[in-house]
């Protein structure tokens, strides 16, 4: 991909989630979500989070955009410091938010101005139904987050690394800002094996969080590479029949490329991928 390629998919992707943050579009490809083909608040819930915390969001929160649920991957504990990567309108930041208590932190990233003033407009509700203003917003790339070294105890990020263009300078980044213990918890997108061309080719399969997953076990390589240890990566193929089941654009346009006997499930799938930044090792 030529820089004038990468330039033109990064607009259409900045375009794509503007329009869902100002609600001029409900999903970035015609469904009710992130290419979902449900509610919002059905699809958070089949990804198992709890009723008692979806009730206490602030509104509009939660967009749809979810393919799993990195919080509870990630086991969040009181007074940590966290870094929500893509956190769009603040739905996992929230959540987090209670978890890391008074004396944590949780800072949400994303590239997009209309989702971080939308999260932001929605702090002030966070905090009149927490106590809490432990959360913040601010506008950056995940390849270059506006965060300094060895400061975060946990990163998380649901559903967003797959739309980036430089996945490996990502996870630099990601490596850069924990400390040494500090651990990663993703939901992502992620191919169990490529995809016909044609399947992938129009810019909204990139929206719609296809076009830009990485094979699964290139994806375990590269976390890998960039220095972390304890990897665990479950594959969630579930996920890509439900789209389908429902009846979702992008995903009905996939089938017709797909070889005959197959469906999306036999190649795309959600997983959970969590690692470790390796602990400073005890002078001798």
């Amino acid at each position: 991909m030529n820089e004038r390629d990468k330039a033109e998919l990064q607009a259409r992707i900045l375009e794509d989630y503007t329009s869902i943050a100002t609600g001029t579009a409900r999903s970035c490809c015609g469904g009710s979500g992130c290419c979902g083909g449900t509610d919002a608040g059905a699809l958070s819930a089949s990804l198992g989070y709890a009723a008692e915390d979806l009730a206490r969001l602030p509104e509009g929160a939660d967009m749809g955009l979810s393919c799993g649920n990195p919080g509870a991957i990630a086991a969040i504990r009181e007074g940590e410091v966290v870094l929500d990567l893509g956190s769009g309108g603040g739905f996992d930041a929230f959540l987090a938010g209670p978890r890391a208590g008074a004396a944590g932190r949780v800072i949400g990233v994303d590239m997009t101005p209309a989702m971080i003033a939308r999260a932001r407009k929605a702090c002030a509700v966070y905090r009149e139904r927490t106590g809490l203003d432990n959360v913040e917003f601010r506008l950056g790339e995940i390849e270059h987050l506006p965060v300094g070294d060895a400061s975060v105890d946990v990163v998380i990020s649901n559903c967003v690394i797959n739309l980036s263009i430089d996945k490996a300078q990502v996870w630099r980044e990601i490596f850069r800002v924990l400390r040494p213990g500090g651990r990663v918890a993703v939901s992502d997108m992620v191919l169990r094996e490529p995809l016909p061309a044609a399947a992938v080719a129009p810019l909204e399969a990139w929206s719609g969080c296809v076009a830009g997953a990485m094979l699964l076990a290139e994806a375990e390589a590269l976390i890998k590479k960039c220095g972390f240890e304890e990897i665990s990566v479950v594959c969630r193929p579930g996920y890509a029949a439900s789209m389908e089941a429902a009846g979702d654009p992008l995903y009905a346009r996939i089938c017709r490329q797909l070889p005959p006997g197959k469906n999306p499930a036999d190649f795309i799938a959600s997983a959970e991928l969590s690692a470790t930044k390796p602990a400073r090792r005890p002078r001798s």
